[in-house]
């Protein structure tokens, strides 16, 4: 005797009580919600409109998963003390990159600042006619002539202009 169409008949009897033990409720945003879970804590009574019978039957075949569109809405489960130990952790990793790149935008502003001063004192300098000179690569002093005094004049005002905004 083959028991196979028996078994079909009783899976569907099985999936029949379980498709009518679900939960019907309003949410916050007064949305509809079906689940074969209870709605999350804290949901009024008064929002609850359907509640399962006494017997509630899942069956979920082996090796399948049910599909994301089809995932029950769970009630919030309160956090382990690892997950909230990890949350910690996470926390303070996000305080101390937080803290690095404030401490790195501080030290780039001041960097800005020390080159603007530097530059404007390097403008007022070659601004004043006074002869200016530079050591060359073989270690001798050498005194900037026009062309290159108007060369480093141009190099000091574009460093103004990106340094000192």
């Amino acid at each position: 005797m083959d028991h196979k169409p028996f078994f079909i008949a009783l899976l569907g009897l099985i999936l029949a009580t379980s498709a009518q033990a679900q939960w019907k409720w309003k949410d916050a945003k007064g949305n509809l919600q079906f689940s074969d879970r209870p709605p999350p804590s804290g949901t009024p009574d008064k929002d609850i409109l359907q509640r399962p019978g006494n017997a509630v039957i899942t069956i979920v075949p082996v090796g399948q998963a049910a599909s994301a569109s089809a995932a029950p809405a769970s009630a919030p489960i309160a956090p382990t003390k690892a997950e909230l130990e990890a949350a910690a952790r996470r926390k303070q990793e996000q305080d101390r990159e937080a803290a690095r790149q404030k401490e790195e935008v501080r030290r780039v502003a001041e960097q800005r600042r020390d080159n603007c001063n530097r530059a404007q004192s390097n403008l007022r300098e070659l601004q004043s006619g006074v002869r200016m000179s530079r050591t060359n690569e073989a270690g001798e002093r050498v005194f900037l002539d026009d062309a290159e005094r108007q060369v480093e004049l141009d190099r000091v005002r574009g460093t103004i202009n990106t340094e000192c905004r």
